[in-house]
């Protein structure tokens, strides 16, 4: 399966959008509880300019893996995205974020285990995929 995964990401990186969804899907198909799939599809959406549909895939990651670091950032991100274009999301009730900036996951279990940080930051991705990136998400205003 991780073979699978780092096919379907170098396929995104170079642009094979087709190919790459066509793996995450069938990964996320036959593992329903794998966010990381599920958040390759996300990625997919956000390629093919669909904001919507890659934000409600993050939410659906995080309800499989609330740890889930890219499906917590892609969350947050799109979230102030859609809002500031007018089409705000009602954010799901077990992700919520903190005065100090970081991203807590509220597990309903009494504690809430702390995700660290701060949102990433461009330096966190390759150049290529963060200019692409930024492109298609600060370009639609």
């Amino acid at each position: 399966m991780i073979e699978r995964l780092l096919e379907a990401e170098r396929d995104l990186a170079v642009g094979l959008v087709d190919r790459a969804e066509s793996i995450y899907r069938v990964l996320a198909e036959s593992d329903p509880r794998n966010a990381v799939a599920v958040v390759g599809l996300a990625r997919c959406a956000l390629e093919r300019g669909n904001e919507r549909g890659a934000y409600d895939l993050a939410v659906r990651a995080l309800s499989i893996d609330p740890d889930e670091a890219a499906a917590l950032r892609m969350e947050a991100r799109l979230s102030e995205v859609l809002a500031t274009r007018g089409t705000p999301v009602e954010r799901p009730a077990f992700v919520r974020e903190p005065a100090h900036g970081g991203i807590d996951v509220d597990t309903g279990g009494g504690s809430e285990p702390h995700v660290g940080g701060t949102l990433a930051t461009a330096a966190d991705e390759p150049q290529g995929a963060r200019r692409g990136l930024l492109r298609r998400m600060l370009g639609r205003r």
